[in-house]
């Protein structure tokens, strides 16, 4: 089967390319270099050169709260309008399915803990990535009017906060886990006595493993074909300073951690309810976090000179 991967040259991307040749398909990759798909004649090249039978539409313009805040015009923008797009070429040309990764920022600020999938419109999203939440949102609704006016087999993923080998590392718009990662590498290698780390480390995350994840996105092409929203993670949270300190602690880093209670917390707390995930396609995520960060650490002391050397 001919499938398409926006993004898929990216880090998430990367890891669902090879799981899904390992699966025998026949993969066409979609990179930002080649095509902008924020151009709807972009989109359409994209879909000329390649032929999809299925398509999965991972490619997103992303960061942490830092970039958020810098980029909001941006990444409501682009993140629309390339699932848009996508979408649309799929109908065009009668694509038998359509794989959207929607994101946990689209959920309520306050959402009841664990996130329910029926809780997703009750709220508005966390103030400082809301714009990036609310335009992948939309995109669920596009997938379901889609599927109800042109019979177009679209469904929709939530995947938490993800991790791991092949992440992003730059400084200014990595997520959490790359820029702890980089700052505790980094302190230690310069004989550092603090690392100042955004707001007071008291929120909740849920991480996890890009390997999972792509194993999750894999599993709901080939078995899940509803409307309704699944939920991808671990159902397991941990509050930023204990993440922190177990970055340290696998980075071996001794020094201090000082938090800047000037910078935003970001959302209180994120942990997904996943009981559809394992109900609708059997998915369940198999990587311990402590193991997944000791992976992630070895990877780029190993393979990220670039990062290392500035």
């Amino acid at each position: 089967m001919k499938a398409l991967v926006t993004g898929g040259g990216g880090f998430l991307g990367s890891h669902v390319v090879e799981r899904l040749e390992a699966e025998g398909y026949d993969v066409f990759v979609g990179r930002r270099k080649d095509y902008d798909l924020t151009d709807p004649a972009g989109a359409a090249r994209m879909f000329e050169d390649s032929q999809p039978e299925v398509v999965l539409h991972l490619a997103a313009e992303v960061g942490g709260i830092g970039a958020n805040r810098a980029n909001p015009g941006r990444y409501w923008y682009a993140n629309l309008m390339m699932g848009a797009h996508v979408l649309e070429e799929s109908r065009r040309r009668k694509v038998g399915k359509v794989v959207v990764l929607g994101t946990v920022c689209s959920y309520p600020k306050f959402a009841p803990t664990p996130f329910r999938e029926d809780d997703l419109w009750n709220g508005y999203p966390e103030e400082t990535n809301a714009p990036y939440g609310v335009a992948k949102k939309a995109l669920l609704v596009g997938a379901q009017t889609y599927r109800a006016q042109y019979g177009l087999n679209s469904i929709y993923l939530l995947p938490v906060n993800l991790y791991g080998p092949r992440d992003n590392f730059d400084l200014e718009t990595s997520h959490v886990i790359p820029a702890l990662i980089r700052k505790m590498t980094e302190a230690r290698d310069r004989g550092e006595r603090e690392v100042v780390l955004w707001g007071d480390g008291s929120p909740t995350r849920e991480f996890l493993y890009v390997e999972d994840a792509a194993e999750a996105i894999v599993l709901a092409t080939q078995r899940y074909d509803g409307p309704d929203p699944v939920n991808l993670g671990t159902g397991e949270e941990i509050s930023i300073r204990d993440l922190s300190e177990l970055v340290a602690e696998l980075a071996a880093y001794e020094g201090e951690l000082v938090w800047d209670t000037s910078k935003p917390n970001g959302q209180p707390r994120r942990k997904l309810d996943t009981s559809r995930a394992e109900e609708l396609f059997g998915f369940r995520a198999r990587t311990p976090l402590r193991k997944g960060l000791a992976r992630t650490v070895a990877w780029y002391e190993a393979s990220a000179p670039a990062y290392a050397a500035g």
